[in-house]
């Protein structure tokens, strides 16, 4: 079962969509279909597919879901480039990586060739790692500017922020790079994160968000007014947003629903 929500005050100049589904279990198998639907459309039309994987824990049942019958034979993963929107400053092989994370999941089990595959480089000083992915980007894309990636996912913290970019941190006010490190004093440590004009030049941009933790901060991000928080800059100028979300995460917002079984 999944429910759309179809009217929202934020984020007006995306043409946003709200999906909400009964459980975890349902909202993977959801996010997997969205991907490898866009896949094979971005395959169709332009030749492959550039995705943006988020990091956390939230997103790797769906990645092993792309993993899996059917989009693990139904894609053609010589076709699609795999980045991601963000990164911990530490080795691939740490367990705190994103792309480890995103490698036992997913990575490991397609029959994609390494040179698809765009992974930050944690384990260098921040600063050069943010200049080599903007390099990197300005390569695969053949652009010195923001690149056009057709998905982008990304996930939500508790704080408002997504990808790497935190509340009051400088990443945030970063609009001259694609791609930036940055220091979260919150947390003692430096990331490598997508900036936010990068993020809204995308063909699609998804929020994958699970949990009764979530609620409140979902709310929040989705309604009129309130903080300035990242996630509510995320509004991508002339592509898609969607917001997929479990029934715990969705539990405070007032709907108008279409409910679908």
């Amino acid at each position: 079962m999944w429910r759309e929500r179809r009217a929202c005050a934020t984020n007006v100049g995306a043409r946003l969509h709200t999906h909400i589904y009964a459980n975890a279990s349902e909202l993977a198998t959801a996010a997997a279909a969205l991907v490898a639907e866009c896949a094979q459309e971005a395959i169709a039309a332009r030749g492959r597919f550039d995705l943006a994987l988020s990091g956390g824990s939230t997103p790797l049942s769906a990645y092993a879901q792309l993993a899996a019958p059917p989009w693990h034979d139904a894609l053609n993963w010589h076709k699609v480039h795999i980045f991601w929107s963000d990164e911990r400053c530490v080795p691939p092989d740490d367990p705190q990586s994103n792309y480890g994370a995103a490698k036992s999941a997913l990575l490991d089990h397609i029959n994609i060739p390494a040179a698809n595959i765009h992974r930050m480089r944690g384990e260098e000083p921040p600063n050069e790692a943010a200049q080599d992915y903007r390099q990197r980007l300005a390569t695969h894309f053949h652009t010195p500017g923001f690149p056009v990636f057709d998905f982008i996912l990304l996930g939500l913290g508790m704080d408002g922020h997504t990808a790497s970019l935190f509340p009051g941190s400088a990443a945030l006010r970063a609009g001259e790079v694609p791609v930036t490190e940055n220091y979260v004093s919150s947390l003692e440590s430096w990331r490598l994160t997508f900036t936010l004009p990068l993020i809204n030049a995308a063909r699609q941009v998804a929020f994958l968000v699970s949990g009764a933790d979530k609620a409140t901060i979902v709310s929040e991000i989705l309604s009129s007014g309130g903080r300035p928080l990242p996630a509510k800059a995320v509004n991508p100028h002339s592509g898609g947003l969607t917001w997929l979300l479990d029934a715990d995460a969705a539990a405070l917002l007032e709907t108008s629903t279409d409910e679908h079984r």
